[in-house]
């Protein structure tokens, strides 16, 4: 492959990077006011990515096979509860896939 090709993809790359970080505060950087719909978004779509996150985690589940969705489930309700608890993501996620990562491995 020509280094040319390759330079100009990797300059390409990094002024789309550049330009998708720079310009929400562009448009709505100052004294603004954010649009109502832009406030609306902030609020609903964290949730809404986290239940999408959810269900994609959870879609490989064979509840009628062994073992029967154990390890996601332990390891969602691990999760659930460390979150109530500390109210740490990093927290709770981490130890949910350590949970299930040892529940895969080691037990079941």
């Amino acid at each position: 492959m020509n280094s040319r090709y390759v330079l100009i993809s990797v300059i390409v790359c990094a002024l789309c990077t550049q330009v998708t970080r720079w310009l929400p505060f562009l448009l709505f950087g100052g004294k603004k006011e954010l649009p109502k719909l832009v406030r609306y978004l902030g609020v609903v779509l964290p949730a809404a990515i986290m239940a999408v996150l959810v269900v994609y985690c959870l879609k490989g589940i064979t509840p009628l096979a062994y073992p029967y969705g154990l390890p996601e489930l332990l390891s969602v309700a691990l999760v659930v509860v460390l979150h109530a608890w500390k109210g740490n993501t990093l927290l709770s996620i981490g130890a949910g896939t350590a949970c299930y990562m040892v529940l895969v491995q080691a037990v079941f």
